[in-house]
C-alpha cells in the first residue's frame, strides 16, 4: 500500500494551487484526528483526506472519476478509492457506506469554511478561532457562497455528530497544522 509520502508526491504532481493543496492538508488533519476518536487506521484515513481532491484543478468537470482510476493504479487500496467516490455521490452514484466514507465527507467542505472564517479574522489564524465563530458565518450565505451549508449539516448528521462540536473538533485538529496552512496569524 503506498504511504504518505507517496500520496504527497500525487498531490505535488496533480496540484499546483497552494490554496487547493491546503485545503487537502486540513482534511487529512481533520481525518486523522477522527481516526484517533473511533480508533481507526489513522493513515488510512489521513492519506484518504490528502488525496481526496489531487484531480479537481486539472479535471473538475469530471472530479473525482479519473483520480479513482489514478488510485487504483498506484496501488491504494479499494476502501479509500471508495470515499474518494462517495464524497462526490451526485458526480459518481457512490453513496457512502462506510465509516471512513461518512467521515470524509463530514471533514471536505467545512474545512473551507473554517478557513475562510478564520482568514476574516483580524488575526487571521486558527488559533484564536471558535466553532461560535463559524457557526455565525455558517448562517450567512454570502460568506464563503462556495461551501453547501446542506452538506455540511447532513454529513455531521450522518456521523450523529453535533454541527458546532463537529466545526470545533475540526477546528482543533486544523490548528496542528496552522502554520503549514498559513493560518497562524
Amino acid at each position: 500500500m503506498p504511504n504518505r509520502n507517496d500520496a504527497l508526491e500525487l498531490v505535488q504532481d496533480h496540484v499546483d494551487s497552494e490554496s487547493l493543496r491546503r485545503h487537502m492538508y486540513s482534511v487529512e488533519a481533520a481525518m486523522r484526528a477522527y481516526a484517533r476518536k473511533f480508533d481507526e487506521d489513522e493513515d488510512l484515513y489521513g492519506m484518504t483526506g490528502l488525496v481526496h481532491d489531487f484531480d479537481y484543478e486539472k479535471r473538475p468537470e469530471e472530479h473525482p472519476l479519473p483520480g479513482a482510476e489514478i488510485l487504483r493504479e498506484k496501488g491504494y487500496p479499494e476502501v479509500l478509492v471508495h470515499a474518494v467516490l462517495a464524497h462526490n455521490e451526485p458526480r459518481t452514484g457512490v453513496a457512502p457506506e462506510t465509516l471512513l466514507d461518512r467521515t470524509l465527507r463530514a471533514c471536505d467542505e467545512v474545512t473551507g469554511l473554517i478557513t475562510a472564517s478564520a482568514l476574516v479574522r483580524p488575526s487571521r489564524s486558527l488559533l484564536d478561532l471558535q466553532a461560535k465563530s463559524v457557526m455565525k458565518k455558517f448562517k450567512d450565505r454570502a460568506f464563503a457562497a462556495g461551501v453547501d451549508r446542506e452538506e455540511v449539516a447532513q454529513a455531521a448528521s450522518e456521523l450523529d455528530l453535533d454541527l458546532k462540536d463537529h466545526i470545533q473538533f475540526v477546528i482543533e485538529a486544523m490548528r496542528g497544522i496552522a502554520g503549514e496552512l498559513g493560518l497562524e496569524g
